[in-house]
C-alpha cells in the first residue's frame, strides 16, 4: 500500500510520461492500493486554475483519502519538533509522513529530502 505525495500527483496531472507509467504499474497490480490525505488535496487546490478543477477533482476523487486524527497530529508534531530546524520540515510534509507511518504505507515522492523522518524502505521515488 502506497501514499502518493503531492509532487507525484502534480506531475501526473501535468502528463509526465514516466510517472504516469509508474502509476499505471501500481494500478494494474491488484495487491497495491494508492492513498492520499486532505493535505495533498489542499496543496493541489491551492495552485489550481479554474479550467483544471473538473479534471483534477475527478482524479483526486479516485483515491481513498486517509483521515487525519489526533494520533497522526501528535506524531506529525514530533516530526516538526525534531526536523524543522535541521531539515526545514513543514507541517504538511510531517502530516503526510505521519499518515504513511501510522498506516504502514510507503510514501511515493520525488522530494525525499522533505522526509528525513522516514527510512529508505518507507519511500518510493522516481526521478523526473
Amino acid at each position: 500500500m502506497i501514499m502518493v505525495d503531492t509532487d507525484v500527483l502534480i506531475w501526473i496531472l501535468r502528463g509526465h510520461i514516466d510517472i504516469k507509467e509508474k502509476m499505471l504499474e501500481f494500478i494494474q497490480d491488484i495487491s497495491i492500493k494508492l492513498f492520499i490525505t486532505p493535505i495533498q488535496i489542499s496543496e493541489i487546490y491551492a495552485g489550481l486554475k479554474e479550467n483544471e478543477k473538473i479534471k483534477t477533482s475527478l482524479f483526486l476523487d479516485s483515491f481513498p483519502c486517509i483521515t487525519i486524527d489526533s494520533q497522526i497530529g501528535k506524531l506529525a508534531g514530533e516530526y516538526v519538533n525534531k526536523y524543522k530546524k535541521s531539515h526545514g520540515v513543514t507541517v504538511s510534509d510531517s502530516l503526510i509522513a505521519a499518515c504513511s507511518k501510522i498506516h504502514n504505507l510507503q510514501l511515493w515522492t520525488l522530494n525525499i529530502k522533505h522526509y528525513p523522518m522516514l527510512g529508505k524502505d518507507d519511500i518510493i521515488t522516481l526521478k523526473k
